[in-house]
């Protein structure tokens, strides 16, 4: 069975060029989702709150870098690396830097 998707509108003109993804982020460091490096993302991460202007930390990353464990909105979630690489953010100053 195929997973539900659903295509995610990208701003017009993205002053962020960032190539921060929540893969980079070391445990526990947070950032804001800015935006999304394709158009189509899994639609349970965006019911789960995972959008732009959110706030995003890095709980934990599993054996051979798979899944990675966030908190968005008070929910953790087990994310792919692959699908981490897409989402990219700005990284909050006053998160750790360990």
């Amino acid at each position: 069975m195929e997973k539900e998707q659903r295509k995610i509108q990208k701003p017009e003109s993205s002053s962020v060029k960032s190539n921060l993804t929540i893969a980079h982020l070391k445990r526990g460091q947070k950032g804001i989702i800015k935006e999304f490096a394709v158009d189509i993302l899994p639609i349970k991460l965006l019911e789960l709150g995972c959008l732009p202007g959110n706030e995003v930390e890095l709980v934990q990353v599993a054996p051979l870098n798979d899944p990675i464990y966030i908190n968005v909105n008070g929910s953790h979630i087990a994310i792919r690396r692959s699908v981490a690489l897409q989402i990219e953010l700005e990284l909050l100053e006053d998160s750790l830097a360990s």
